[in-house]
């Protein structure tokens, strides 16, 4: 390896730094300085890429990276390597550092509405177009994107972003280093009706929405308040685009909730669990911790914790695989059986005609 600093990345940082950085230890890239993260086979000689899966790292004479993020055991063939027991996590850590997310905005814009009793937290960067509601507290460096609503009477935690054309309704609570992007609405009505004979009355809802800490809400979520008390979505949970919550739902910590996923009213979701996409549940259920609702599942009825669910009605995961085997060969199922049936004619014919 050459000693030239230039040649080995200039202005970079180095293996061990980022071995530090994502949890793993680096090895083979004494000197090496480090510019940059990129994709397997475009990375240069003073970038990382990720070579996660044995898809890979069979495949490494053909990437020009001067270093390499793998699993333990892996052969890297004496290449410079930051060797990880999670080397997918590894990456999202090193691409975080390389590609921090940009602030665009500081202070509070001229262009922005902002009602009274407005109480503001240290270094703030509150955009044009951005509206706030009266008796509003915003904690330190939240970074609010033009289009924002907020509105009356909500708290923000410190660090926290919220991109454009969100609105955060009255008297809603979110924690410190909440995500929140574009288009989603946090706090408005649940859907209640009350039938009157001839059509229905709109259920006043009273309640509220709290978001703790470090939740990350996907883009056009829907995140209604509660009729009375609460709907809660509690710490570390991640959402992905286009997902509903209804009111008085409780969403458990570091339960990820993937798209289109729509839960109805008063249900309980755990801790650790997922929701996959185009999953639902209907309300007044409990999901139960670390459970898995797979992808178009349709939940009627609480789910044990640990339990995986398929299908709809959702079952247990292994039952409707075998439920599925079946459905795939009922059309020779029913041949076989119309079959049958013919038989069974034929010889009820013969034993009538011998007995007569």
């Amino acid at each position: 390896m050459s000693g030239n600093g230039r040649e080995r990345g200039g202005e970079g940082v180095s293996l061990e730094f980022l071995a530090g950085l994502a949890g793993g230890q680096a090895r083979d890239g004494e000197g090496l300085r480090v510019s940059g993260l990129r994709p397997f086979d475009e990375a240069g000689p003073f970038e990382i890429t990720a070579a996660v899966n044995a898809s890979y790292l069979s495949r490494l004479d053909e990437t020009r990276a001067g270093a390499l993020i793998v699993p333990v055991g892996a052969d890297t063939r004496g290449r410079p390597a930051l060797v990880s027991p999670n080397p997918y996590l590894a990456f999202a850590k090193i691409t975080a550092h390389f590609h921090p997310p940009p602030r665009p905005y500081s202070g509070i814009s001229h262009a922005a509405v902002i009602g009274k009793e407005f109480a503001c937290g240290a270094d703030p960067g509150i955009a044009p177009a951005v509206v706030i509601g009266n008796k509003v507290t915003v904690g330190d460096r939240c970074l609010l994107y033009p289009g924002v609503v907020v509105g009356d009477g909500v708290v923000l935690g410190d660090d926290v972003r919220i991109y454009p054309n969100v609105s955060v309704l009255e008297r809603s609570k979110i924690g410190n280093r909440v995500i929140i992007h574009a288009g989603a609405v946090i706090g408005s009505d649940g859907f209640g009706q009350a039938p009157d004979g001839t059509g229905y009355f709109k259920i006043p809802h009273t309640g509220t929405v709290q978001i703790d800490d470090d939740v990350e809400i996907g883009a056009n979520n829907t995140i209604d308040r509660g009729t009375f008390g609460r709907t809660w979505i509690q710490r570390g949970v991640k959402t992905d685009n286009l997902v509903h919550v209804a009111h008085n739902v409780t969403v458990g910590e570091d339960t990820l909730l993937v798209a289109q996923t729509g839960i109805s009213g008063s249900a309980t979701i755990g801790r650790h669990a997922v929701m996959a996409g185009q999953s639902g549940c209907v309300g007044h259920i409990t999901i139960g911790d670390n459970a898995v609702v797979i992808a178009q599942a349709g939940v009627g009825q609480s789910v044990p914790p640990g339990e995986v669910v398929s299908g709809t009605p959702a079952m247990p995961h292994r039952q409707w695989l075998k439920v599925q085997s079946i459905v795939a060969r009922l059309p020779e199922l029913r041949k076989k059986l119309l079959d049958l049936e013919r038989r069974l004619k034929r010889l009820e014919g013969k034993g009538d005609g011998h007995g007569s």
